[in-house]
Order: C-alpha cells, then structure tokens, then sequence
C-alpha cells in the first residue's frame, strides 16, 4: 500500500490526513517540504488525522516526531487523532503517547489546539 497525505485548513488549523503505510523516511520528503513550507507563514498548529494510517514502523513514527517538533520549535503543537487500534498500540509501547498530545476526534484535537 503506497503512502499519502492531504493538508487543509480548518478554523485556522492545519489539518493534515495521513494514508496508507508510512514505512520510509523517504517517502514523507514532500510532506516535511509542505510543512515547512506553511510553518515559515507562522501556520503552527497542527491536527493530525491517523484513520487512513493502515500501519506504520520506527520510520514512521519518526516523521510524526519531527512533525510535532517543528511544530513546537514554531510556538505551535500537533495533535494526533483517530489512531487506529494498531498505530495506538505502538506509541503506547514506545511511550510516544506521552509526548504527543492524543485524541479521540477532531473536534477533541481542536480544543486542545485552542489551549
């Protein structure tokens, strides 16, 4: 299955939808291009949409971590949402979900974004 992504803007947040198997460094290099390109015009705050995101590795979960890091080094914050039970799973055995900030739906990422 091939990886994909969509960003869009709503209530002044970003929201980008991931898709697919994130498994390669490699193929998030247009997305890490698109962020920063709407970070460097102050688009900080980022919700971030895992039900399309079939499965992904420590590569993966890397590009997330640069994600929310380039977020924050902005003075903004990513939220992740919707993640299904298996990518859960595994930021629950990497204690990656206590770095990243979770929720069940968008609306739940908003308000923690508006915070």
């Amino acid at each position: 299955m091939v990886f994909d992504y969509h960003i869009s803007e709503e209530n002044n947040f970003q929201v980008l939808k991931l898709s697919g198997e994130l498994i390669d460094k490699h193929q998030a290099i247009d997305l890490m291009k698109s962020i920063d390109s709407l970070l460097d015009t102050d688009k900080n705050k980022w919700a971030i949409d895992l039900s399309d995101l079939k499965y992904m590795n420590s590569s993966g979960l890397n590009v997330l971590i640069q994600i929310l890091t380039r977020t924050r080094n902005k003075g903004g914050e990513s939220v992740i949402f919707n993640v299904s039970k298996k990518v859960n799973e595994l930021l629950v055995i990497t204690k990656l979900n206590t770095l990243f900030k979770v929720s069940g739906t968008k609306a739940e990422a908003f308000e923690k974004l508006e915070k």
